[in-house]
């Protein structure tokens, strides 16, 4: 059963992004409720990591226009980047690896309470703070369907010890941490086992349904998913040269 959904709608038309080798990817066309699951669907570097940036609000667009929770891009892209959050990017929110899957957790929660936390809830009582960011981690745990009593060390499970679905639900914890009304996430089906990429889509489709918008990158959409489609470019614009405006356009977004 859907909750009601608190997501954020998405829409474009004629949306591309052109970089100094040519497009990234160019003319697509979206319209997605709040709460719709969003699969982002070509092969590699056929500009879809690009497009995820743009629709969150750290790529400038080229060309065309988009909107986010109703905030038109480029020109609220602060405010787009608010209520988004990204997941499992390469390059972008990478895990360290020697790090605990508790240390990483701590960190987020601590940026989250330093720069996500209204002015009224940083009043409250430490123990009701703390009460509350550990509700919140857990509630995020839950949603990206990662348990962390089944890992060989619990929480002290170092990333590097992690299988590669574990940490893609790790990365889909830490996002959800800041209850993003649009969540975004890459290379969604890289490297999984069948039965692992169809656990994955089975919890973003559950984000999805509890009212939260998912925006993922793939290279075969799910069924039932709203699927846009980022087809073959100029040949210069190599998956390098896409993963390279990705990170500079992340640079300049203060790796919002």
């Amino acid at each position: 059963m859907h909750s009601t959904p608190h997501g954020a709608a998405v829409t474009a038309t004629g949306l591309g992004v052109r970089g100094p080798r040519g497009w990234a990817f160019r003319d697509i066309g979206l319209t997605a409720g709040p709460g719709s699951l969003i699969a982002i669907e070509g092969p590699s570097g056929s500009g879809r990591t690009c497009l995820l940036l743009a629709l969150t609000g750290r790529m400038t667009p080229s060309a065309g226009t988009a909107e986010v929770a109703g905030l038109p891009l480029p020109k609220k892209m602060a405010a787009v980047r608010a209520i988004t959050a990204l997941a499992h990017v390469p390059g972008v929110t990478d895990l360290e690896p020697a790090l605990t899957v508790a240390e990483h957790l701590r960190e987020r929660t601590l940026l989250q309470h330093r720069f996500g936390e209204s002015v009224r809830a940083l009043l409250r009582p430490r123990r009701e703070r703390t009460a509350a960011a550990r509700a919140r981690t857990d509630a995020a745990l839950e949603a990206a369907g990662l348990d962390v009593e089944v890992l060989p060390k619990g929480v002290r499970t170092a990333v590097r010890d992690l299988e590669r679905a574990e940490a893609l639900r790790l990365s889909l914890a830490l996002a959800l941490i800041g209850k993003p009304r649009l969540l975004a996430v890459d290379d969604t089906d890289m490297k999984l086992s069948d039965a692992e990429r169809a656990g994955v889509w089975a919890t973003l489709r559950a984000l999805a349904e509890s009212g939260t918008t998912v925006l993922a990158v793939c290279s075969q959409a799910p069924e039932g998913a709203v699927v846009v489609r980022t087809g073959a470019h100029d040949a210069e614009a190599a998956t390098s040269d896409e993963k390279k405006e990705a990170a500079d356009a992340l640079a300049e977004a203060g790796r919002a």
